[in-house]
């Protein structure tokens, strides 16, 4: 994990929160499907966990996916504006079948909390098409092709994006991202959860 991941603390965040709510990983693991043992990584910040499981913890801590970004002090303004460099990223690196598959992903919002709608830049490195991961949750998804090319699986479809497409999808559909072409592709992704 780099240095500007572990900065983020998200795993001491969530095991904050998680023991304000008194509850135990066990209890978090049931409401969230994932296992104990990954969300102790997640939070000894072993690991930084994907955009779609910060959802699945954030729906079962009871909190919006906005609160593990946001600074100490957070801001009630209604106006987050980011600086380039105040951009906050996370840097997450997964065992699959052997391979090692990575991504990273900046925040574009973390000063404002209690929004719908979360905005990230997320580079997806490429990957074999048995490596793909699906993942589902609830909501909906916007992402915008900024480089490199992109494929979507979701569904029945396999959809391929180049810079400037866009796609919108029912982000319950269990769905999986990959680069193409040897390449990551970097990607504007803006991510509704109603919850």
């Amino acid at each position: 994990m780099t240095d500007e991941a572990r900065a983020l603390n998200l795993g001491k965040k969530i095991r904050e929160i998680r023991l304000k709510r008194g509850l135990t990983l066990q209890e978090v693991s049931e409401l969230t499907g994932l296992s104990k043992a990954t969300l102790s990584q997640i939070e000894n910040q072993v690991t930084i966990p994907p955009i779609a499981t910060l959802l699945k913890i954030s729906r079962a801590l009871g909190q919006h996916i906005a609160d593990f970004f946001q600074d100490e002090t957070p801001v009630t303004d209604r106006i987050s504006v980011v600086r380039a460099e105040e951009r906050q990223e996370s840097i997450n690196r997964m065992q699959v079948e052997a391979r090692r598959i990575g991504y990273r992903y900046e925040s574009l919002a973390h000063h404002l909390a209690d929004k719908k709608m979360e905005p990230f830049i997320v580079e997806i490195e490429p990957r074999e098409e048995s490596a793909a991961i699906f993942y589902n949750h609830k909501g909906e998804e916007f992402l915008f092709v900024m480089e490199g090319e992109l494929e979507f699986r979701g569904g029945d479809k396999i959809i391929s994006l180049k810079p400037g497409d866009s796609l919108y999808f029912d982000s319950e559909i269990p769905h999986a991202l990959r680069g193409l072409k040897g390449r990551a592709a970097k990607v504007l992704a803006v991510i509704y959860s109603p919850d």
